[in-house]
């Protein structure tokens, strides 16, 4: 397992300081000084977005990838056909993404999950995917609740939302906090119906309780 401690410092540190967003930036600009760890950046696409079942190219054509990390995802959905934007909330991040993928199709863009382009909410995507990003997010916070609101937002078809799962009897424990499927009830006043709730174990050691849940406009 990735060590996880100097990212869950510097979110401590943020949240302390009310600013909870500010240390994505934070993490991403230091491994470009100095090689320092993100601890989800696999340098390969999601397994549960390939193994995801619900996939169909024609009627997913616009794609939208949150928070977007190094890229992998959103180029996987390029290879398949999908006119994809890729955001992340950090500069450094996209940066890293173009000089990773030099002539890649994806747009790759510095933007906030909580305060999205109006383009993009005046012409909802196709698929929205969403992995480990809301649950960086305090639980209870106002970020989070924004967040699981502008996921809707910016849904015009699917939505595909991968996370850490919990019970309201789990302790939330430290950052990435687990998902309550409650938390995604805002989800569902909004339009969207839920198509499919998967909940597994993963590989890890010891396992993690995964969701991947699929909802449609």
């Amino acid at each position: 397992m990735t060590d996880r401690r100097a990212a869950r410092q510097l979110a401590a540190e943020a949240v302390a300081d009310g600013q909870p967003l500010r240390w994505f930036e934070q993490l991403y600009s230091a491994a470009d000084r100095d090689g320092s760890p993100v601890p989800w950046a696999d340098h390969e696409p999601n397994p549960n977005l390939l193994s995801w079942g619900r996939f169909e190219p024609p009627a997913m054509r616009r794609a939208l990838v949150v928070g977007c990390g190094y890229g992998d995802d959103a180029e996987w959905l390029a290879a398949q056909g999908c006119e994809v934007t890729a955001f992340d909330i950090s500069p450094s991040a996209i940066d890293r993404c173009r000089a990773r993928f030099p002539g890649s199709p994806v747009r790759y863009q510095a933007a906030d999950l909580l305060r999205p382009p109006a383009d993009w909410l005046d012409e909802p995507f196709d698929l929205v995917f969403e992995a480990y990003t809301v649950q960086v997010l305090p639980p209870g916070s106002a970020e989070r609740a924004t967040a699981i609101r502008m996921l809707a937002a910016l849904t015009g078809g699917t939505l595909l939302i991968v996370a850490r799962g919990r019970e309201e009897s789990d302790d939330p424990g430290v950052m990435p906090w687990p998902l309550l499927r409650a938390e995604l009830g805002p989800l569902r006043e909004t339009g969207l119906r839920e198509v499919a709730f998967e909940e597994y174990k993963d590989g890890e050691d010891p396992p993690v309780r995964r969701y991947r849940i699929t909802y449609q406009r």
